[in-house]
């Protein structure tokens, strides 16, 4: 939605508002709104007005914007557009189960205290001191509206929406409404889920006097069984377990631009935010609740990885390691290690997270290097006498270089033993890095470095 939002307005010449809409205490998490945040700027997708940033129309956290919304719940129930409700939620229970099991065909609220005053419903069952506020649906409610994507739109019939809680918070359904207007908001972009909520929507505004923005209601994106992302179950409903798991943002951004808006064709699937902008059209949006593929978003991020320099790719591992707490204060000789390493690994990494794993052996002293069970396990008889002749060849090699370390072991092994240089190298490589599948190895062996090699190296052939 915000990337949504965001394109539409820079499109436009607009300004895109982040409004903090926390008026449901009950499902509050006091660290939701930071996330929010560092979600959103990790992703590249900042906004001109919001909490922390100010605007003309401050503040943008509507828990601090209280005072606004009662003077226009006051003017809905002296206009008759709504009623004090002091039905308790055991009623209101028991009611929504009644209507259930006679499969009525309009259900929601009865409106048993419409039209009551406080102690004419204080004598029947049922209440509670505290009232809410519901708006009053009329019997003509309109139904019918245009979509900036889907054109004409029919939604369902409302019920008589609560619009004030008993805490004194009003519902999201009025505050967006009184903030929309207070803010000059002119077109709302939202998920599909929203749709039904639309009719209401429009009610407050009229009743109001309020000029009404247009609606985009983007589709819901599903799992690939199809099945709605659900953010209590999907992990990745978290925009910030992208990040943990070392997605790029580019990446993700280009994958969620291609979720909602096809490419015309293969060939430009790779878009950047600024292009995704300027070629912006609500008619090209995909109306149908696209999978959410995280084998497109893997080679996206793969292109993307590859798209960097070497350089540029280490620190981004770098800062993607500190933000885990992996690094939290490298060292500057790991840092300058890794940044010599990583254009061994450039090739074959599809997320920054697996930088370190491929690269352990590098940062792994000596004497704790474990050799994998499956790597010990594919060694042949005569890996001795091959671990004996690289020892024996490396000992002498100068300088020490991938050069000159591939030509003392290709001379020695596959020259001098005869060994076809898979089966030569392969105890090298098990004794070196520990696992039957390294970074390439001559590389590997020049930033390890001659001793660290040669202790490993004759580690192995000592526990053969």
């Amino acid at each position: 939605m915000a990337l949504f939002n965001l394109a539409f307005a820079r499109k436009n010449g607009g300004r895109f508002v982040l409004r903090i809409e926390d008026t449901d205490r009950a499902r509050y998490v006091a660290d939701s709104e930071q996330q929010i945040f560092d979600s959103l700027r990790w992703a590249g997708l900042p906004w001109d007005e919001g909490p922390d940033v100010g605007g003309p129309y401050a503040p943008y956290r509507q828990s601090e914007r209280l005072d606004t919304y009662r003077p226009y719940v006051d003017r809905l129930l002296e206009g008759g557009h709504a009623y004090r409700c002091w039905c308790s939620a055991e009623r209101l229970a028991q009611m929504r189960a009644e209507q259930q099991a006679s499969k009525q065909s309009v259900t929601g609220y009865d409106r048993l205290c419409y039209g009551m005053t406080r102690e004419e419903r204080a004598k029947l069952p049922g209440f509670t001191e505290t009232p809410v506020v519901r708006m009053l649906i009329p019997d003509d409610v309109p139904l019918h509206f245009d979509d900036l994507v889907r054109g004409p739109v029919s939604a369902p019939r409302p019920d008589d929406q609560v619009i004030l809680k008993a805490d004194g918070f009003p519902t999201y359904h009025l505050a967006v409404v009184v903030d929309d207007h207070l803010m000059g908001i002119t077109h709302v972009v939202r998920g599909e889920e929203w749709i039904s909520s639309t009719p209401k929507h429009l009610l407050l505004y009229r009743w109001l006097g309020f000029a009404e923005p247009r609606f985009a209601h983007m589709p819901l994106l599903r799992n690939t069984d199809k099945s709605k992302i659900s953010k209590r179950k999907n992990p990745a409903a978290r925009l910030l377990w992208f990040r943990e798991q070392g997605y790029l943002p580019e990446a993700l951004v280009n994958f969620l631009q291609l979720l909602g808006y096809p490419p015309a064709d293969d060939a430009s699937e790779i878009a950047s935010l600024d292009e995704f902008v300027a070629h912006f059209d609500w008619a090209r949006v995909n109306t149908v609740g696209p999978v959410f593929d995280l084998d497109k978003l893997n080679w996206l991020n793969g292109h993307y990885i590859r798209a960097l320099t070497p350089a540029e790719l280490a620190e981004r591992i770098v800062t993607h390691l500190r933000f885990i707490g992996e690094w939290a204060d490298p060292d500057a000789g790991d840092v300058a290690l890794l940044t010599a390493a990583t254009p061994l690994i450039q090739e074959r990494l599809g997320l920054l997270s697996e930088a370190l794993p491929k690269l352990a052996f590098l940062f792994t002293p000596d004497a704790d290097l474990v050799v994998a069970d499956d790597a010990r396990a594919q060694l042949k008889p005569e890996a001795s006498g091959v671990l004996d002749a690289a020892i024996a060849a490396l000992e002498d090699v100068e300088p020490w270089s991938r050069e000159t370390i591939e030509a003392a072991l290709r001379a020695s092994l596959v020259e001098g033993l005869g060994v076809k240089p898979r089966l030569a190298f392969a105890p090298v490589r098990v004794g070196v890095t520990g696992s039957r599948v390294s970074p390439p190895l001559f590389e590997s062996m020049e930033l390890l470095g001659r001793e660290s090699s040669l202790t490993r190296l004759r580690a192995l052939r000592a526990s053969l």
